[in-house]
């Protein structure tokens, strides 16, 4: 399980853009978005760096969950 925190997730649109960037280099992957503590949890046999990368590309800030 991959823990990541983006700071500027903050409504639907976000997680949307978050879920469709990631299940672009994993389609099967389980992806929780939580809205409150700006924390997506991914479940991806992907690398973690991979999948940041993913969110980065969608437009936002990762940084590592704590």
């Amino acid at each position: 399980m991959t823990r990541l925190t983006v700071p500027d997730m903050s409504c639907a649109h976000c997680t949307g853009a978050i879920e469709t960037a990631i299940r672009k280099v994993d389609p099967g992957a389980q992806v929780r978005c939580d809205l409150t503590t700006h924390v997506v949890e991914i479940d991806s046999p992907a690398e973690p760096a991979t999948l940041a990368e993913a969110v980065r590309s969608a437009g936002y800030e990762v940084r590592a969950a704590g």
